[in-house]
């Protein structure tokens, strides 16, 4: 089956089955308060919404797995402050051989780290409603090779009002840092 046509509990199992089965990913997703699913981002949604990660990257040579995991927090009135998506990327995605473009380097991240916003949205513990990227300034430190499995890592460093400021990584198997960036996102006065 097509996974641009898989429904989200499908996509979610194989999704899962696939990261547990590669032993470094399989640790992160182990504890009693660990929540695991498909970012949200992986379902087409009206008007187009997330076509990117839904539908153009999401195939064998783009992003051909993606699986987010979080800690529940221990109140449901505490917030999320990190989560972790791990990627399995193909050799679509290259702008050097064995290389991952830089603009999607950046795009992952962005994708990554904008997606603490509507988790803590959905816990009510920061207000609803359309965020945007202000600013994203993104050093590469390694290249990010292809096809590989990857883990972005996303945490908020502080939170002013309507601007959430935040930092992602993007990891190799060994927990080297190939890329990172910091974040700030504007929670929109009015819907676009």
């Amino acid at each position: 089956m097509d996974t641009k046509t898989m429904d989200t509990k499908t996509m979610d199992t194989l999704d899962h089955a696939h990261f547990a089965a590669i032993p470094w990913c399989a640790r992160h997703l182990q504890g009693d308060r660990v929540i695991i699913r498909a970012p949200s981002c992986r379902t087409l949604k009206p008007a187009d919404e997330d076509t990117l990660f839904a539908d153009t990257l999401n195939s064998e040579r783009g992003i051909f797995r993606m699986l987010q995991v979080y800690e529940d927090p221990l109140s449901p009135t505490e917030r999320v402050n990190e989560i972790k998506v791990f990627l399995t990327l193909g050799s679509g995605l290259n702008g050097y051989p064995s290389v991952c473009h830089g603009g999607l380097v950046m795009t992952i991240l962005d994708e990554v780290i904008s997606d603490l916003v509507p988790i803590n949205h959905h816990r009510k513990t920061i207000p609803s409603g359309a965020h945007m990227t202000a600013y994203l300034n993104t050093s590469f430190i390694k290249p990010v090779s292809t096809p590989a499995t990857i883990l972005t890592r996303a945490w908020f460093t502080k939170i002013e009002g309507r601007k959430y400021f935040m930092q992602g990584t993007i990891e190799d198997e060994n927990s080297v840092i190939l890329a990172r960036a910091d974040a700030l996102f504007i929670q929109l006065k009015s819907a676009l």
